[in-house]
């Protein structure tokens, strides 16, 4: 059981009249809490929209955060009613305007007073919700492409300082939601402290397959960490390396090797600790021709991390490797003695 049932049922227990209790959105079936800051927005150069969050709550991101690529983002906090993100999405699909969205749900919410909720749509039209019994310090900024919205604050500067953080910060999306996460937790931020965050990013338009996670960005989430905002930037370095590398395959495929080399010497330099990424760039390189290239790449992962030797015999099997025994035996005498 959630806290805001623990409190509903405390409350009546003393009599109690019921708006007292800022109690679940349901009777019988309460609502999970996720008292929080965060951020919806759209780039408008690129037409991706999404969602960023933290609080002192866990896994805050399966429940706050919503967004479908060609349609828009919500996030929905406080006292959460998740069928704002998923009836919220599925009106935007429907071709109405995130405002009136919005503003429907509400009017259709017996208990709308305990609920913040924001949503934007893919051409940007935006709007935000703070409820009368948000927990203090509450409030909202709607601007340009997008909203910033926090409750249960330490203080009232943290939806402003989010806000300014986005609206100065250069870079992609993610950059500049993640400048508002860190200007909120710099303001103050959840009174309670840190515990998890997420963020979600989906593109302009639908590639149609969604099951295949094209139409998404960047879908990242940290359930329980001292330092939620850090962890989660770490994680979006990473997949932007990951990216880098898959994008090298990519152009390796297309026989556009000096290209994808670029591609592969840029995810090691957002990632340096994670050796599996020059490891398959060298193995990339020796399927291509490349073996002078591949020789000082398989060397230093090996210097490193010696077991990524043991892989390689089991490589031409698999259709990795030519199936060249002289090859191995060159590869494997890399590793030191």
């Amino acid at each position: 059981m959630v806290r805001g049932a623990l409190v509903v049922a405390f409350s009546a227990s003393l009599g109690f009249p019921p708006a007292s209790a800022q109690t679940a959105y349901v009777p019988g079936k309460p609502g999970p809490l996720a008292h929080t800051f965060s951020i919806v927005a759209r780039d408008a150069a690129t037409g991706d929209m999404g969602v960023a969050v933290q609080s002192h709550w866990f896994s805050v991101g399966s429940i706050v955060t919503w967004a479908e690529a060609g349609v828009g983002a919500v996030a929905t906090q406080s006292f959460v009613d998740p069928s704002y993100g998923h009836t919220g999405l599925e009106l935007m699909r429907s071709g109405v305007a995130a405002p009136e969205a919005l503003k429907r749900l509400l009017a259709a919410d017996a208990q709308r007073e305990v609920r913040q909720v924001a949503m934007i749509d893919a051409q940007g039209r935006v709007d935000a919700f703070t409820g009368k019994l948000d927990i203090a310090d509450a409030g909202h900024i709607v601007g340009t492409h997008f909203s910033v919205q926090a409750n249960m604050m330490a203080n009232a500067k943290v939806w402003p300082a989010m806000a300014a953080a986005f609206e100065r910060t250069r870079g992609d999306l993610a950059d500049r939601m993640l400048a508002a996460l860190e200007a909120a937790q710099a303001a103050g931020g959840d009174i309670r402290g840190k515990q998890s965050a997420a963020i979600l990013i989906v593109k302009a338009k639908s590639t149609g397959r969604p099951w295949a996670g094209a139409d998404r960005v960047f879908d990242l989430r940290v359930e329980d960490h001292p330092e939620p905002i850090v962890e989660l930037k770490r994680l979006i370095r990473l997949q932007r390396a990951y990216g880098h590398a898959n994008r090298g395959d990519e152009l390796v495929a297309e026989k556009q090797i000096d290209e994808a080399l670029k591609e592969y010497t840029a995810a090691g330099k957002l990632a340096p600790e994670i050796l599996e990424l020059p490891f398959w760039q060298a193995v990339t390189l020796v399927v291509v021709g490349r073996e002078a290239d591949a020789m000082p790449i398989f060397r230093r992962v090996f210097a490193k991390e010696p077991y990524w030797a043991d892989l390689v015999p089991r490589l031409p099997a698999a259709g990795q490797l030519p199936n060249d025994p002289a090859l191995i035996k060159r590869i494997l005498a890399l590793r030191a003695k």
